[in-house]
C-alpha cells in the first residue's frame, strides 16, 4: 500500500469509496442522493482540501482530505478496516501538520472515536454538527509528545 497525492483522474474511484463508506456508516444522517453527494465532493471536498489517497495494487482503499491542521475527511473502504490504511493516512496528516491535527466526528460513530483515541487523539469539545446533520459531534486533537490540547 502507498499513500500518494490525489489526482483529478481519481475522482470516480474516490467518490465511490466515500459514498459506499458513508452509506454503510452514517445511517443516522439524512440521506442525500448520489447526484447531491457527487456535487458536494466536486464543489467542496476536492476544492477546499488537499487530498491524498491510499492505494493498494492500483485500487484506492482510503482517502484523506485535509485543510491545514484540520482533517476534514478520512475514509477507508469498509473491507479494509483494521489493516493499517487509516493509520497510514493519519501518519500523512501528522506529517503535513506536525504541531497539531484536529478533526471532528459524530459521537454515534463509536468505531471512529475508538480509532482516533487509540492513536493519541484527545476529545477536547463536544457539540452538534451544523445543519443539515445537526448530530452530536466531538472535536479531537492530536499533538506531539502528549501535549494537552488548549481549549
Amino acid at each position: 500500500m502507498r499513500v500518494r497525492p490525489y489526482l483529478s483522474a481519481d475522482f470516480e474511484e474516490t467518490f465511490a469509496l466515500w459514498r459506499a463508506v458513508s452509506l454503510a456508516t452514517y445511517d443516522f444522517l439524512p440521506p442525500q442522493t448520489e447526484d447531491e453527494d457527487r456535487g458536494y465532493f466536486r464543489r467542496v471536498i476536492a476544492v477546499e482540501n488537499e487530498l491524498v489517497v491510499a492505494e493498494d495494487d492500483r485500487v484506492i482503499v482510503g482517502y484523506l482530505a485535509q485543510c491545514g491542521d484540520l482533517v476534514d475527511r478520512l475514509y477507508v473502504a469498509v473491507e479494509r478496516h483494521g489493516e493499517g490504511v487509516g493509520s497510514a493516512l493519519l501518519d500523512e496528516a501528522r506529517r503535513r501538520s506536525p504541531e497539531r491535527v484536529r478533526l471532528f466526528t459524530h459521537q454515534k460513530n463509536v468505531g471512529a472515536c475508538r480509532f482516533y483515541e487509540r492513536r493519541g487523539f484527545v476529545a477536547v469539545k463536544y457539540g452538534v454538527s451544523p445543519p443539515p446533520e445537526s448530530e452530536p459531534d466531538v472535536e479531537y486533537w492530536w499533538q506531539p509528545d502528549g501535549v494537552t490540547p488548549a481549549s
